[in-house]
């Protein structure tokens, strides 16, 4: 399914590398920047994220959700594995100070520490990370999050969740037997092979004996468009809001029951 370096760094940097547009018609097959979607999460970020705590952005990309994100709190940083991906963001991003960006790797041993120590405790938003990444990745990223967020912070996160098999999943993004379209092909090529990441997984990746989930639920997850019609393509997806188990809950804010 995919002829991407076995090593991720290096899958991440080759796909950035090869960008050449960004935005609904380009190149990045999760950059459709749809107001639609960032209007699911909008109203539960503003919420329960503290704004008197930075947002961190994992997994930023060309910094689409970081610069939304900059709009909303007044201190953003997006980092990423891929320098390239780094520099395009920073590229595409005003002379503004909010949303900084930083070559990270999340999921790697002592990063919770290193962000903590240049931020202090920080809220967490996360689109398209855990699906792409291994059991063991997932966990480690969990474990950095946690010292991340501390007593204070909250992690959302939203995943595709698409329950069909992988060529169900690609006919639904517009693959057919003869075509597939550019944007797709580039990312089966480059990049580690996605699966599904909804309430069972979460379930594991973030056990209730450390976290407390305070809301969950499907999303849609929309695409750039690759179906001849051209008009909003989308992906079923899962989203959690979370805090860490001793997290006191922010007064004035009423939460419902957890859910999944």
């Amino acid at each position: 399914m995919s002829g991407a370096p076995k090593d991720p760094h290096a899958a991440w940097e080759q796909y950035w590398t090869g960008i050449r547009a960004t935005g609904d018609k380009g190149d990045v097959l999760w950059d459709a920047g749809s107001a639609a979607e960032r209007k699911q999460y909008t109203e539960i970020v503003l919420a329960h994220f503290d704004p008197d705590l930075p947002v961190i952005d994992i997994g930023c990309g060309n910094g689409t959700y970081s610069r939304w994100l900059g709009s909303l709190f007044p201190k953003v940083l997006g980092v990423d594995v891929s320098a390239s991906a780094v520099a395009r963001a920073t590229g595409e991003t005003s002379d503004s100070q909010n949303p900084a960006y930083a070559v990270l790797d999340a999921t790697e041993a002592g990063a919770g520490e290193l962000l903590l120590e240049r931020l202090g405790p920080a809220n967490v938003f996360i689109r398209g990370v855990f699906h792409v990444l291994k059991p063991a990745k997932q966990a480690a990223l969990a474990d950095n999050l946690s010292t991340i967020v501390g007593g204070a912070g909250r992690v959302f996160l939203a995943e595709t969740n698409f329950l069909g098999n992988s060529l169900d999943y690609l006919a639904e993004l517009g693959a057919t037997r003869g075509h597939v379209p550019a944007p797709l092909q580039r990312a089966l090529q480059n990049l580690p092979r996605p699966g599904r990441f909804g309430a069972a997984e979460r379930r594991i990746v973030f056990p209730d004996t450390r976290w407390r989930t305070l809301a969950d639920g499907p999303v849609s997850i929309e695409v750039i468009p690759m179906n001849p019609a051209g008009g909003p393509q989308r992906v079923p997806g899962y989203f959690a809001l979370m805090a860490g188990a001793q997290s006191p809950t922010r007064a004035g804010t009423s939460l419902g029951a957890p859910r999944g």
